[in-house]
């Protein structure tokens, strides 16, 4: 693992994702290796992030900084770049991937959990876009890919607040990839439909109608993302199938596209 102990880091660029240890995040985190970035991997899990530092170390020649912080917590986004500067980490590539979802009526839904699925998937990535981009403009050079969702295309009833945040994130995308065009620094929004990783578990959501018609793989989700990343493109939907879908409710009633989200959300439970 890459510990500075004060010591500038080699030529190589560098890379920090959040929500590392699993899913889209872990598969990016080693499609950066591969393609030469060192790395700064942020997640909940320090073990995690260990045994994966180790992987990309042995595998890639990698060095990984870990930063084993929970980003729904207010103060851990200023955390996080108090260690990046302390270990002298200039950070050319920001991949907010850290998210999750919380299945059910909204109204019986945990309070604290809608509100901790708001600070990590909308105030975290806001955040830390916010604390390294002025640094990026003034070396006119880096890269930020924020991780939405299909989701973002729709309400969302059974995950209410999940799609909103998502919607968020794909609005805030592309307006700031306006905003920068000509600074030297890209936005990228990554727009996976339903991907095989622990999300739908995290979400108590595995018997969704949605998951019938079958689930992307991480790695292809990752894939196009960074393929999207380099080539400086404001959004990216992984698949086609997904693609057909999100364009497809720009053409129908509200109404009628929220009630076929609602029936794609549902569960034996739900009926």
């Amino acid at each position: 693992m890459w510990i500075y102990n004060g010591a500038v880091p080699s030529a190589a660029k560098t890379t920090l994702i959040t929500g590392a240890s699993f899913g889209i995040g872990l598969e990016l985190a080693r499609i950066f290796a591969r393609e030469g970035h060192n790395l700064v991997l942020v997640a909940r899990s320090a073990d995690k992030l260990r045994q994966l530092a180790s992987e990309l170390e042995r595998t890639y020649g990698t060095r990984s900084l870990i930063l084993a912080a929970d980003l729904s917590e207010p103060g851990s986004p200023a955390y996080v770049l108090d260690q990046t500067s302390r270990a002298n980490i200039l950070i050319d590539v920001l991949v907010n991937n850290a998210g999750f979802g919380q299945y059910g009526l909204f109204v019986e839904n945990d309070l604290e959990e809608c509100l901790r699925q708001i600070q990590l998937n909308v105030t975290a990535l806001t955040h830390l876009t916010r604390l390294y981009l002025p640094a990026m403009i003034g070396r006119q050079e880096g890269r930020i890919l924020n991780v939405a969702s299909t989701a973002a295309f729709q309400p969302g009833p059974l995950m209410a607040v999940y799609f909103a945040t998502k919607a968020y994130v794909l609005h805030f995308s592309e307006a700031l990839a306006n905003e920068l065009a000509g600074t030297g620094v890209t936005v990228t929004c990554l727009c996976p439909g339903a991907t095989k990783t622990e999300f739908h578990k995290r979400a108590n959501a595995t018997e969704l109608n949605l998951l019938k018609f079958g689930a992307m793989d991480a790695q292809t989700v990752a894939e196009d993302g960074y393929r999207a990343l380099m080539t400086g493109k404001p959004m990216v939907i992984s698949g086609f199938k997904n693609w057909l879908t999100a364009q497809s409710v720009r053409f129908a009633p509200r109404r009628l596209v929220t009630a076929i989200a609602r029936k794609a959300q549902e569960s034996k439970e739900t009926r």
